[in-house]
């Protein structure tokens, strides 16, 4: 009976706040984990390429390149969440990766149609880049 009148004490707009929270704190958690690149939705696109250099592993060239990388192609407007990566699996053996997240189809196309992307591509990745493999990736289940 007392526990009957607490919740008629306290209303049904507190009763409501108090379910809602843990609602609103998991939606805060994907969020925050979208920001860091942790969840794609739904209209995303991870593109990612793993390569090797021409150059040793670790080698001053090799760094160069992937600096420039990072900072020639993050610097493109609708690129989000760029890395550059060592590959560590024996499963596989290309040496660097390089991932980022598109919002959109337009936004892949754009940045594949970017003078700097362009530039990159045909100045250094042509000449630099020994192999690669190129995959992109949208969520499976919506």
């Amino acid at each position: 009976m007392e526990r009957r009148r607490f919740f008629t004490r306290l209303g049904t707009g507190t009763i409501a706040t108090l379910l809602a929270v843990p609602l609103m704190a998991n939606t805060l958690k994907v969020l925050k984990q979208r920001k860091k690149g942790g969840i794609l939705g739904k209209e995303e696109i991870q593109h990612m390429v793993i390569f090797d250099l021409h150059h040793d592993k670790g080698s001053e060239l090799a760094l160069k390149f992937l600096n420039d990388g990072q900072r020639i192609l993050s610097n493109i407007s609708v690129v989000n969440n760029f890395q550059v990566f060592n590959q560590v699996s024996s499963k596989n053996d290309y040496t660097y990766g390089f991932s980022m997240i598109f919002s959109s189809t337009s936004d892949y196309d754009f940045y594949t149609n970017h003078p700097d992307h362009v530039s990159f591509v045909e100045i250094r990745w042509k000449k630099e880049v020994t192999r690669f493999q190129e995959i992109d990736f949208k969520p499976f289940f919506k």
